[in-house]
């Protein structure tokens, strides 16, 4: 049984869900403790329980631990059981989390699933999922997989009540990925998601976006969707690039001036055009698990956050690869993985 610090590293859900995608993949039992044990909440929260429990119910595990609060798991995996799966986080916790635990065994499953989520869909500390739709998922394609992911309802703190939706066409294995350049960006676009929110905040936000970076206001969509249980608002940036799309994201809170959500995706996507790197510092992170899986791959990318660091040091110790993570210079980095 592979025994696992939870407070090593950035200490967070990711060490958790890491280990419960890895074990399903590679059958290996797994114990954690201290799971996030320097956290204001430690222990298992809402969000952390519905990913140990989706990942149970597609891997029919056996699971020792698994209650609120609880600073240790217990985790031994069966088979991975293709399917048509809901789960219902019960709180605003991220629904793109929970889902990226339980794709990369559903991605090499034996015949197709599908699985719905319910909760949140846009988190200040989460993938949204506009990065999953038009960064993370045609990546993953291009290693084999076809995933059809559909935004069915948003939600936002505290209501939550947003749903996903995922279909999955598995392979038996996935192929590497290479990422050295991004090309020239062939376009930026934008879309501000507001809900049961007044509009004039999405036009504050375009101007915003429209001085930074000189986007046609016809390619600044604003998308009003009062199906969310409860109020919100989302700005995404997409940047298209010859060899990869990759999308920033700001999520609005009470008190925070329109102007400073729409700041946010401004210095985070000036940041990685500046580096003429393919892949920014968030989806690194999201890559790491399925090219290791792989068993081979690359990118270039920002500097790894203590996040990215914290996720290899997981993967090393469910399967046997050489991760390496080499400066190219002051502003980026290499990620090489091989068996």
């Amino acid at each position: 049984m592979i025994r696992i610090d939870g407070s090593t590293g950035e200490g967070g859900g990711q060490i958790l869900r890491t280990a419960l995608s890895l074990s399903l993949c590679t059958g290996q039992a797994f114990r954690i403790e201290r799971i996030r044990a320097r956290r204001r909440r430690p222990g298992l929260q809402p969000q952390h329980l519905a990913a140990v429990q989706a990942a149970a119910a597609i891997g029919q595990a056996r699971v020792q631990g698994a209650e609120a609060g609880s600073g240790t798991l217990e985790f031994a995996p069966g088979p991975v059981r293709p399917g048509n799966y809901r789960f219902d986080i019960g709180t605003a916790g991220s629904t793109t989390l929970v889902l990226q635990t339980v794709l990369p065994p559903l991605m090499l499953a034996a015949a197709p699933s599908r699985v719905a989520i319910e909760g949140g869909t846009h988190n200040p500390m989460a993938p949204p999922f506009e990065f999953l739709q038009h960064a993370w998922r045609p990546l993953i394609e291009r290693m084999g997989p076809r995933l059809a992911l559909q935004l069915e309802r948003p939600g936002f703190y505290p209501a939550g009540g947003g749903l996903i939706t995922a279909a999955i066409e598995p392979v038996a294995r996935l192929a590497p990925l290479q990422l050295d350049e991004r090309g020239p960006v062939h376009a930026l676009q934008a879309e501000i998601l507001l809900c049961h929110l007044p509009r004039h905040i999405a036009e504050r936000e375009r101007s915003i976006l429209q001085r930074a970076f000189d986007i046609p206001e016809t390619q600044i969509r604003i998308r009003i969707d009062d199906t969310a249980p409860g109020p919100g608002n989302a700005v995404s940036l997409f940047v298209a690039s010859e060899h990869v799309t990759e999308v920033f994201t700001a999520i609005g809170r009470r008190g925070l001036p329109a102007e400073k959500v729409a700041g946010q995706v401004v210095t985070a996507a000036r940041e990685y055009l500046s580096a003429d790197v393919p892949v920014g510092r968030h989806l690194a992170d999201q890559l790491l698990l399925p090219l290791a899986l792989a068993g081979e791959g690359r990118f270039a990318t920002l500097p790894p956050s203590r996040h990215t660091t914290t996720n290899i040091t997981i993967i090393r110790q469910f399967l046997d690869i050489d991760i390496r993570c080499e400066a190219i210079d002051s502003r980026r980095w290499q990620v090489h993985m091989q068996r």
